[in-house]
């Protein structure tokens, strides 16, 4: 949605530009030509950041005015830099960096892209939003990973703070960007994830090999995440535990949740174990159905393309299970067995035992 009374025009930021006569480095704001220094150097960077800083503000701009000759301090591109090289030791899985780091970068980059050279402790509310402005103006990133790379901002500031980087008064100000809201801004919102018509379901099932059309299935009998079937090894299968009352049971080790402690129980009905059947093996520790969590996704979407009909991805399947497993049994037996919490019910979900998801399991997986 557009804001009332700011064009398109009016809110992208100006260009870096170089001045082929001179040599300069100049940006034009509002008409008007600034010359910032020689192009490239660190002191035409640093102009051209305080300008748009300014010009995003209102405030008027002096294009000629420097900074003082005491020592400012620590760069925004060298923050940057040793928090992200925190961040690829702190943010790491059963030896692997997580997908966090990578948005991370990508948060970094547009933080740096325009502020890299000004000094940390001057960044403030207003640079924020600059840089929040230049995602927006990308095109290529949705509203709501646009707020989470501005969270990404903020802890890398923070950080800084922790480790006496960076006066602590620069997370005060930061704290005062308020979110990107749905409907307020010209960020794109991707349409949410939703039940998958059954007839869309059907349709793909009837384009992709045995092992994707399986695996399909077992979302919608289980449950399960996408990346938590593609672990499955024949190991993993607890056959016996709960034989008595017909299911089978595995309790992860490698979850989404395990940084806070929580543990994930994946339960199998007779349905369920007709098709995993055809994938257990005399190896324990090989994969039942040796896919990645992208590639069975992108079998997915490729047969979407393929059919002409709207694109889902597996990770949809579990809001048809959600609802038919909320229709049929309760909230408590849902959260469960999709292995979900939050803060307002991860006390009590945690407590939970497992009648209710083998009962639910045995009768309907």
């Amino acid at each position: 949605m557009t804001n009332p009374g700011k064009s398109a025009r009016q809110k992208k930021l100006p260009s870096y530009l170089l001045h082929k006569a001179s040599g300069q480095a100049r940006v034009r704001i509002d008409g008007h030509d600034f010359y910032l220094g020689p192009y490239g150097s660190e002191e035409s960077r640093i102009e051209y950041g305080k300008l748009i800083s300014q010009h995003a503000s209102g405030a008027p701009i002096d294009p000629l005015k420097k900074t003082g000759d005491d020592d400012p301090g620590l760069t925004v591109a060298a923050l940057a830099l040793a928090y992200l090289q925190h961040a690829e030791t702190y943010y790491v899985k059963n030896g692997a960096q997580t997908h966090e780091v990578s948005c991370i970068k990508s948060a970094l980059t547009h933080l740096t892209k325009t502020f890299g050279l000004i000094p940390a402790n001057e960044f403030g509310a207003l640079k924020l939003k600059t840089v929040r402005q230049s995602m927006v103006d990308s095109g290529r990133m949705c509203r709501k990973f646009i707020n989470g790379c501005v969270g990404r901002i903020r802890r890398c500031f923070k950080w800084g703070s922790e480790n006496e980087l960076v006066d602590a008064a620069v997370n005060a100000r930061l704290a005062c960007v308020a979110p990107l809201m749905a409907g307020r801004t010209e960020a794109i919102d991707h349409e949410p994830r939703s039940v998958v018509p059954r007839e869309s379901i059907d349709a793909v099932r009837a384009v992709v090999p045995q092992r994707t059309r399986d695996m399909i299935d077992l979302q919608l009998l289980c449950g399960a995440r996408p990346g938590e079937l593609c672990m499955l090894t024949s190991g993993m299968i607890d056959q016996t535990t709960y034989q008595d009352q017909g299911v089978w049971f595995v309790k992860l080790d490698d979850h989404k949740m395990i940084h806070k402690g929580k543990e994930r129980v994946l339960v199998f009905g007779p349905q369920s174990q007709l098709i995993l059947r055809r994938y257990i093996h005399a190896d324990p520790e090989r994969k039942l159905f040796d896919l990645t969590r992208e590639s069975y996704s992108l079998a997915i979407r490729v047969a979407c393309i393929k059919l002409k009909i709207k694109r889902w991805t597996a990770h949809w399947l579990r809001h048809n299970f959600a609802s038919q497993c909320r229709k049929d049994t309760n909230l408590d037996t849902t959260q469960q067995m999709l292995g979900h919490s939050d803060a307002a019910t991860t006390q009590g979900y945690a407590h939970l035992d497992l009648k209710d998801s083998i009962m639910y399991a045995r009768d309907a997986g």
